[in-house]
C-alpha cells in the first residue's frame, strides 16, 4: 500500500513538473488569420518556434475576426479560467478604431483585461496598433497613445506598432489594405517572438 501511494504521488508530481504552460493570444482578425490558409498565420508560426525549441508551452489562439476591446473584455474571464495562461498576448483595438469608438473606452477595456490577467499572475504582452487617418490626426494620435500609456501604467511590455514596416507595403497587405498577407506573417511572428521570448524565462 505504501509503495502504491508513493507511486501515485510520484506520478502526480511528475505530471505537474512537466506540464506545459499555456500562452493565450487574445486578438482580432490580424491574429485569427483572416484571409489566410490554415497554418499561415503568425500565431501558428510562433507555435512552431515553441515546438522546435524546449517544447515547454502550448499556444492557444482565442482570436476572433471583428472583435473589439469590449468583446475581448467580455470573453477574458472564461478564457483565464479555462486555460490558466502563463502569458497573455493582447492584440485588440483595430476594430475599435474602425468604428470610431472613444480611445478612453479602448484604454479602459484593455486595462481591465490586463488587471484580471495580472490578478492570477499571468504575464502580459501588449501589441500596439495604429489606424488609418480617416478620423483625423487628433483621433488617430489619441488612439495610438493609448497603448504606451497602458504599458507604462501597468508595467507590461509592448510592441509599439505590430505592423510597422508592413501596413504601408502593398506587397505585404491583402487587397483590402487592412490585413497582412501570407508574406507578412513570418515578419510579424519574428517581431512578436522577439518580445515574447524573454517572458518565457
Amino acid at each position: 500500500m505504501i509503495r502504491l501511494i508513493f507511486a501515485i504521488i510520484l506520478f502526480v508530481t511528475t505530471e505537474v513538473t512537466f506540464a506545459k504552460s499555456n500562452i493565450v493570444v487574445l486578438g482580432d482578425s490580424i491574429s485569427a488569420g483572416y484571409g489566410l490558409e490554415a497554418g499561415q498565420g503568425w500565431v501558428v508560426l510562433i507555435d512552431k518556434k515553441l515546438q522546435a525549441g524546449s517544447d515547454c508551452c502550448v499556444i492557444i489562439n482565442e482570436s476572433i475576426s471583428g472583435d473589439t476591446s469590449s468583446g475581448g473584455l467580455a470573453r477574458i474571464d472564461p478564457i483565464l479560467s479555462n486555460h490558466h495562461p502563463k502569458i497573455l498576448v493582447i492584440e485588440l483595438g483595430a476594430n475599435d478604431g474602425l468604428h470610431g469608438l472613444p480611445p478612453a473606452l479602448l484604454k479602459k477595456n484593455i486595462s481591465e483585461i490586463i488587471h484580471r490577467a495580472q490578478k492570477i499572475d499571468t504575464k502580459v504582452l501588449l501589441l500596439g496598433m495604429k489606424i488609418m487617418p480617416n478620423y483625423g490626426k487628433r483621433y488617430t494620435d489619441m488612439f495610438y497613445q493609448v497603448y504606451p500609456q497602458i504599458a507604462k501604467e501597468l508595467d507590461v511590455p509592448i510592441i509599439p506598432f505590430t505592423l510597422e514596416g508592413i501596413a504601408l507595403d502593398k506587397d505585404l497587405m491583402q487587397a483590402d489594405g487592412l490585413h497582412p498577407n501570407a508574406k507578412a506573417q513570418p515578419l510579424i511572428a519574428d517581431k512578436v517572438w522577439h518580445y515574447l521570448k524573454p517572458l518565457l524565462k
